[in-house]
Formats: C-alpha cells, structure tokens, sequence
C-alpha cells in the first residue's frame, strides 16, 4: 500500500504502517560509525539505504537520488538556517521534522534528532516519509518535491527544478518517460 491508494478511511494504518517502518529501519539499520564527509563507506551506506527505502519502485528511489544530491548532507551534518532551524544528516532533514517524527514513533525528540544526524537509513527514511506525505497532500509529485524544501510557492517551483537536473544528471534525459510524469515547469 501507499499514499497513492489508500483511501482516507485507510490513512491511520497507512500511518502506523509508516511508523513501524521508520521503527523497522532502526532494526536493520545498525547505526554506521561516523564516516568522513562524502567518504566512500559513507556512499555505498546512502545507496543501500536509498535501494531500501525505495521499496522496488525504481521512480521512488530515482527521486531519493534527486533529493540526496540536492541537499548535499553527510552524516553527521546539523547545518543551521537563518530561521533557527537546522538541516540534518545526508538528505538535510529540517529540524522543524523533529518533533512530528517523534510523535509519530513514539520516540524523544533528542533520539530522533540524534538517529536523523548519524544514521544514513533513518534519514532517508524520513525523507521518503516527507516525500510521500507530500505526495499523499498534493497529489502532484513536483508539488511534493517542493514541499520537501519549503512550504513557500516560488521555492518548490525553483527546487523541483533543480531537483530535476540532479535526476536527468544521474539517469539520463529520459528519465521521467516511463514514469509518466512530466518535468517541471
């Protein structure tokens, strides 16, 4: 099941399913020592955790890809923003995630921000969560790609954009073709 197909009567198993996965990973997903920026132990970890998160669908882990390769993070990153808030880990995870994760795994905030930080699949966890999410709101997958980066119209049009190159980059100018969906405008 995903967002796409569950009904509304379905969204609170379709939640809980994503908290026993997010919960799941932690499972499988021992935490890796701290690796060097941009390392090459640190790049075969974000690809497994990409390939696991992904599900089999080869258009959810294309867009994991555009998204790691845009936010730039390593583990361990906490980079500040003006606004007070922090990007965290390999897909820089917005601290202001931090507390609805919490809730949502039944965890502390101090765990989830520390798991978000130094652990390559709770964080590409999270932003498959915060991806589908937004997927399951707008119904509009560049929509969703932008809300991952801000809530601000003109931003998500702009990140979409840049999200996209990042994916043509990696896997060709045909990339969007099976998929049926059109790049953004």
């Amino acid at each position: 099941m995903n967002a796409l197909s569950c009904s509304r009567s379905q969204r609170p198993r379709y939640y809980i399913g994503i908290a026993s996965l997010l919960s799941l990973s932690l499972v499988l997903a021992p935490t890796p020592a701290l690796a060097q920026r941009g390392g090459s132990a640190e790049a075969a970890e974000l690809a497994r955790c990409i390939r696991i998160a992904a599900r089999g669908y080869g258009w959810l882990e294309k867009t994991l890809w555009g998204l790691r390769k845009q936010e730039a993070g390593w583990i361990g990153a906490e980079i500040a923003n003006t606004n007070g808030t922090h990007d965290l880990g390999p897909l820089q995870i917005n601290s202001w995630w931090v507390p609805r994760i919490a809730r949502l795994i039944g965890r502390s905030e101090h765990q989830v921000r520390h798991w978000l930080r130094y652990d390559a699949c709770f964080n590409v966890e999270a932003a498959r969560w915060i991806f589908i999410s937004g997927l399951e709101a707008t119904g509009d997958y560049w929509k969703a790609i932008g809300t991952y980066h801000s809530p601000t119209a003109w931003r998500q049009r702009a990140y979409a954009t840049k999200v996209a190159t990042h994916m043509r980059v990696r896997f060709g100018p045909k990339v969007f073709a099976a998929t049926g969906i059109d790049a953004p405008r």
